[in-house]
C-alpha cells in the first residue's frame, strides 16, 4: 500500500493547484495541442471563441514566449518564424497596450476604438523597423495614427517588407477584451473596431492579427462591417474532448520532475507498449495515448479502476470523471478536469490508504465537488451577477419548470435585477433589458442553465453542487 500512497502523493504534485497562469509563460514540460487547436494557432487563424479556462489565456501567453512558439512548431511550423506582440492581455503592460483605466479615458474622449488599436498596432511596427513615434503616453500615439494616415500607411508597407525580407511574419494577439468596458455596447464597439483593423492588416500579407474572445462576445454582433466574412472564415474553437482532457492528464503526470515522475512513467511503461520520448527534457507521449483508444482507457483504469463502485451500473471513472464536469452544454474544460483529479488523489491520500488504486471512487466523487467550487468562482470572475441570481435558487431540485426559478426570482427581486446595485466593474447580463427570459437565456448561454425537451431547467453537475442546488440520485451539492 506504500506504493499506492506514493502514486497519489505524485499525482498531487504533478497537477497544480491552479491552472490559471495570469499571463506568464506555460511550463514547456506540460504544454498540450489537442488536435482541435491546431487551427486556432495557425497564423491564418484570426478569430478563437472559447469558454472560461478552455485556454485562451493559456495560448496567449504560449504565444508571446519566443521558447515556446520554437516547440509549438512542432505542430504549427509557420509559429517558428514569427514575432509576436501581445496587443491586449489580463497582464498590465502599459507601453505596449493601454490598461483598462486609459482606454476608457481615450474612450470618454471620444476617440474611436479603431484609432486606438491602430496605435497599439503602430507602435510594435515602428519599434520593428526602428522609426521614432510619439510614445509619451496613449493619447500623443493616437493623435499621431489620427493625424498622418499617409505616414501610417507607409509605415506598415516599410514593416512588412522587413518581415517579407526577414522571411517572418508578425502576429499581434489579443485577449482578455472583456476588461475594456462594463458596457456592451461600448464593448461591441471595441470589438467590431478590432476586428476591423485586423481586416486592415490583410492588406499587407507578413502582418496579422489573433483575437481571443469569449463566446458571449462572438455571439453579438460585432461582425456587420464589410469584408467580415473574411475574418469570419478563419474562426476556430478551442474545445476539448474526452481523450484531449486524458491525453493532457498524462502528459503533465509524466513530466513531473524526481522520483514522481519516475513512479508514474513506471506506470505508462506497463501500459503502453510504445515507450516515453524524451525531446529536450520534455517527455513526450505516444499518439495511441492521445486519443480515444484502449491504451489511454488502460492507463486510467490502472490509477481508478473499472467502475464507479463495486458493479458497472454506477459508471466507469474514465468516462465519469469527465461526463460530470460538463457544463450545460456538454463542454468539460482542462481546468476543472485537473482540478477534480487532484482533489480525488488528495482524498484517497487522507481516506483510503488501503484501497488497491490510486483513486478511490468516493475520492473521485469528492473530486468534482471540488472542482464544481472551483468553476463557480471562476465563473463570477467573468460573470459576477451570476452569484446574485444563485442565492435565491440554493436548496432548489433541478430539473424543475422555470416558473419554479421565476418565482423565487421575483420574490427575492421584488422591484427586478438592479444591476448597478449588484455590481459595476464587469459586463452585466447581456438581455436584461428582456427581464427574467433574457436573463434564463443568458445563463443557458454560458452553459450554467440546460433547458430540456420538456421545457424544464436543468442544471449541469458542474455548476448545480457548488451553487448548493439538488437532484434525485445525483452528486449532494455543498453545503
Amino acid at each position: 500500500m506504500s506504493n499506492i500512497q506514493s502514486i497519489r502523493r505524485a499525482i498531487v504534485e504533478a497537477l497544480p493547484i491552479t491552472t490559471s497562469n495570469y499571463g506568464e509563460a506555460p511550463d514547456r514540460r506540460v504544454m498540450y495541442v489537442p488536435p482541435a487547436h491546431i487551427k486556432a494557432l495557425r497564423l491564418e487563424c484570426n478569430i478563437v471563441i472559447g469558454a472560461r479556462g478552455v485556454g485562451k489565456s493559456f495560448w496567449t501567453a504560449a504565444l508571446g514566449s519566443s521558447r515556446l512558439r520554437t516547440l509549438l512548431g512542432a505542430s504549427v511550423r509557420e509559429l517558428e518564424s514569427a514575432n509576436v506582440r501581445i496587443g491586449f492581455a489580463v497582464t498590465p503592460r502599459i507601453d505596449s497596450y493601454p490598461d483598462s483605466a486609459v482606454f476608457g479615458q481615450l474612450l470618454d474622449a471620444n476617440i474611436p476604438a479603431y484609432d486606438i488599436w491602430q496605435a497599439v498596432i503602430v507602435r510594435w511596427l515602428a519599434e520593428t523597423i526602428g522609426e521614432a513615434l510619439p510614445v509619451e503616453d496613449w493619447s500623443t500615439t493616437v493623435a499621431w495614427v489620427r493625424n498622418n494616415p499617409t505616414l501610417l500607411a507607409r509605415l506598415a508597407e516599410r514593416a512588412n517588407q522587413k518581415f517579407e525580407g526577414d522571411r517572418r511574419y508578425g502576429l499581434v494577439v489579443f485577449d482578455a477584451l472583456d476588461r475594456t468596458s462594463n458596457n456592451w455596447q461600448t464593448m461591441d464597439q471595441i470589438v467590431r473596431d478590432l476586428l476591423r483593423v485586423t481586416l486592415w492588416l490583410k492588406s499587407f500579407p507578413r502582418l496579422t492579427a489573433k483575437i481571443f474572445l469569449r463566446e458571449d462576445q462572438a455571439d453579438r454582433i460585432v461582425t456587420n462591417f464589410p469584408d467580415a466574412s473574411k475574418l469570419l472564415a478563419t474562426r476556430a474553437e478551442l474545445t476539448w474532448a474526452r481523450h484531449d482532457l486524458h491525453g493532457l492528464l498524462w502528459q503533465m503526470l509524466c513530466n513531473v520532475s524526481g522520483s514522481h515522475g519516475q513512479a508514474l512513467r513506471s506506470i505508462y511503461g506497463e501500459v503502453v507498449k510504445t515507450p516515453l520520448h524524451e525531446n529536450g527534457g520534455v517527455w513526450q507521449l505516444a499518439e495511441e495515448v492521445k486519443r480515444e483508444s484502449e491504451a489511454q482507457r488502460a492507463l486510467f483504469e490502472k490509477l481508478a479502476g473499472k467502475w464507479m463502485g463495486n458493479d458497472p451500473r454506477r459508471g466507469v471513472p474514465y468516462v465519469w470523471s469527465v461526463s460530470h464536469l460538463a457544463d450545460g452544454r456538454q463542454r468539460t474544460s482542462p481546468r476543472s478536469f485537473l482540478a477534480a483529479i487532484r482533489a480525488a488523489a488528495e482524498d484517497s491520500l487522507e481516506r483510503y490508504p488501503d484501497h488497491p488504486f490510486a483513486l478511490h471512487y468516493e475520492s473521485i466523487r469528492r473530486g468534482v465537488k471540488k472542482a464544481s467550487q472551483i468553476r463557480v468562482d471562476e465563473m463570477v470572475e467573468d460573470y459576477p451577477w451570476v452569484t446574485e441570481l444563485m442565492k435565491p435558487l440554493r436548496g432548489l431540485t433541478v430539473p424543475c419548470p422555470f416558473e419554479v426559478i421565476k418565482e423565487r426570482w421575483e420574490e427575492h427581486f421584488p422591484g427586478g435585477l438592479d444591476y448597478a446595485a449588484i455590481v459595476s466593474k464587469r459586463l452585466p447580463p447581456q438581455h436584461i433589458a428582456q427581464g427574467w427570459d433574457g436573463v434564463c437565456d443568458d445563463l443557458e448561454r454560458i452553459g450554467i442553465f440546460e433547458k430540456m425537451r420538456d421545457k424544464r431547467i436543468n442544471m449541469p453537475d458542474l455548476y448545480r453542487i457548488g451553487f448548493g442546488l439538488g437532484r434525485r440520485g445525483g452528486v449532494k451539492p455543498i453545503r
